[in-house]
């Protein structure tokens, strides 16, 4: 139900549960057995789920959903609805702001610390694609009482951007005190989508993690 996935079949609920058993179905179609996955927000979550189940060798989880504190769920919730509602505003209405470094700087805002370094048409495309998505509102309610709270028993490295301004970085406290033995990463100057405010560093933590992986299951 996100990008140009079709939505859940009538009936399917919206939970982790269903998330990691339809993933798991696609690693089996793919000829895939226990990949190494990378999530962002949601995402994060959901690679954090796919570990706890055994499903998968390594997760690197970007600034996951699941630690919120107090009124951070609130916040959260609030600044996707109103990303959500800006993006059934007319192209015609953002496009001269989006024209400029400045202007994709301030849209961006929310989601980055560096908005300039995408496209208008990039952002353009992503307005449409947030838009079109049919999952956003089930997921969105299917996350209100969503918390993370299991061990994961492969290799795992939690990074958050200290400039996450939908997902705090003080909540990675939090995801520390849960998951000990994951590798905490602060990523500096990083917004709540740190591929695009600094994609080096990401894949250096990525590729850490792979490599911790890769060592355990040698010695094994």
């Amino acid at each position: 139900g996100f990008g140009e996935s079709e939505p859940y079949p009538a009936g399917t609920a919206y939970n982790m549960d269903n998330a990691c058993e339809i993933l798991a179905q696609n690693f089996q179609e793919w000829g895939v057995s226990k990949p190494h996955v990378v999530g962002n927000s949601l995402g994060g979550a959901i690679s954090l789920e796919l570990g706890a189940r055994g499903l998968v060798s390594s997760v690197t989880a970007l600034s996951p959903a699941g630690f919120f504190r107090g009124f951070d769920r609130v916040i959260a919730f609030f600044s996707l609805i109103l990303l959500k509602l800006a993006s059934y505003l007319p192209a015609g209405v953002v496009q001269p702001t989006l024209r400029s470094s400045r202007g994709r700087h301030l849209i961006g805002r929310t989601l980055f610390e560096h908005g300039e370094r995408l496209s208008a048409d990039e952002f353009i495309g992503d307005s449409a694609a947030l838009r079109s998505g049919a999952a956003f509102f089930p997921t969105l309610r299917a996350g209100v009482g969503y918390h993370f709270g299991s061990s994961v028993p492969v290799p795992t490295t939690i990074a958050w951007g200290t400039r996450d301004r939908i997902l705090p970085y003080a909540q990675s406290a939090l995801a520390q005190e849960r998951l000990p033995s994951a590798e905490h990463v602060a990523l500096p100057n990083c917004g709540h989508v740190p591929m695009v405010d600094d994609p080096e560093l990401i894949v250096r933590v990525i590729d850490r993690t792979v490599a911790r992986a890769t060592a355990a299951e040698q010695a094994a």
